[in-house]
């Protein structure tokens, strides 16, 4: 199967930086898209952004200009560097992947178990 690890999470400052990382391993041909998702307990799961194998990324409206995406096939891992950051910010974070499997007959998605990101004020 596949997995997805993610890194990078922390405590930081209003203002601050971070930057993630999630590197995917397992049965993979080739990932597709491969993304964050940002989740707070109760609350629905909110992209954050996405990341297509020619390097096309897409943002949510809410980090666009502050975040950046970045993606290195040959690793199968991709990277968010989170400037300016807010307590808004706050949530646990997810990484995902649409995989095709070794043998080419098999797409599915994966998530990693999250990292949390914490701004104070």
């Amino acid at each position: 199967q596949v997995q997805l690890v993610e890194s990078g999470g922390g405590l930081v400052q209003a203002g601050g930086s971070l930057r993630l990382s999630c590197a995917a391993s397992g049965s993979i041909l080739r990932i597709n898209d491969m993304g964050w998702f940002r989740q707070a307990p109760g609350n629905q799961l909110k992209l954050v952004s996405l990341i297509s194998s020619d390097g096309t990324a897409n943002y949510g409206d809410d980090v666009k200009g502050r975040f950046t995406i970045s993606r290195d096939n040959v690793k199968n891992t991709i990277y968010l560097q989170m400037n300016s950051l807010k307590p808004e910010d706050t949530d646990v974070y997810y990484c995902n992947a649409d995989v095709v499997g070794t043998t080419g007959q098999w797409t599915n998605e994966f998530w990693g178990r999250g990292t949390q990101v914490t701004v104070s004020s």
